[in-house]
């Protein structure tokens, strides 16, 4: 990834350390061994749903209104995946001695910056391949409610609330380089502060 993508956005004094970018193509998550089953059950019953209505004689409105059921659970079933992996070719991510910087350009453009002296709880999640996810915060909601395990249905890791790194290489090195960073910085503060 290039180091391109944050010049602009460093503070003076801030150095690049880490770039990196999503896992191309199709990624699964821990989450969905529940979403996966959800999905074709919800898309199976409507289908069902609709032809049976259909078959009945029933009126317009129950096939559009069963199409619109199907239409729904053909994008859980299939179309979340193609849009997840669109919007992860959109995102960048770097470490800097300073801060953790994470950005995804349009359509849904959004910057976040985690002062790494402030970091939040850092998870590791899977390491299969050489790849893996570190999450920086808890799986609660931006707004500060519980997500009780995904129930908040995050469909689409890449706008997951919660700031992550999602599919990098070498997830452990990343982490300790975190980790390494965010000590450097706390020790570079207090020393600085007792002079």
């Amino acid at each position: 990834m290039s180091v391109g993508a944050f010049q602009g956005r460093l503070l003076p004094r801030e150095r690049i350390l880490w770039t990196g970018a999503p896992a191309r193509g199709l990624l699964f998550s821990s989450r969905d061994a529940l979403m996966i089953p959800f999905s074709l059950v919800w898309c199976g019953f409507a289908i069902f749903w609709t032809y049976s209505a259909a078959r009945q004689g029933a009126p317009l409105f129950f096939d559009i209104w069963g199409a619109m059921f199907v239409c729904i659970g053909l994008f859980l079933v299939f179309g979340r995946f193609a849009l997840d992996a669109w919007l992860r070719r959109r995102i960048s991510y770097a470490v800097t001695n300073r801060r953790i910087l994470i950005q995804r350009d349009a359509p849904f453009s959004k910057f976040t910056s985690i002062d790494i002296e402030r970091l939040p709880d850092v998870q590791m999640e899977g390491e299969r391949a050489g790849r893996g996810n570190l999450r920086f915060g808890s799986a609660a909601s931006s707004s500060g409610y519980p997500s009780y395990g995904y129930a908040r249905m995050s469909w689409l890791p890449a706008l997951d609330p919660v700031p992550q790194f999602l599919g990098i290489e070498g997830p452990q090195r990343v982490l300790d380089l975190v980790m390494k960073a965010s000590q450097d910085a706390r020790s570079g503060h207090r020393s600085a502060s007792d002079a």
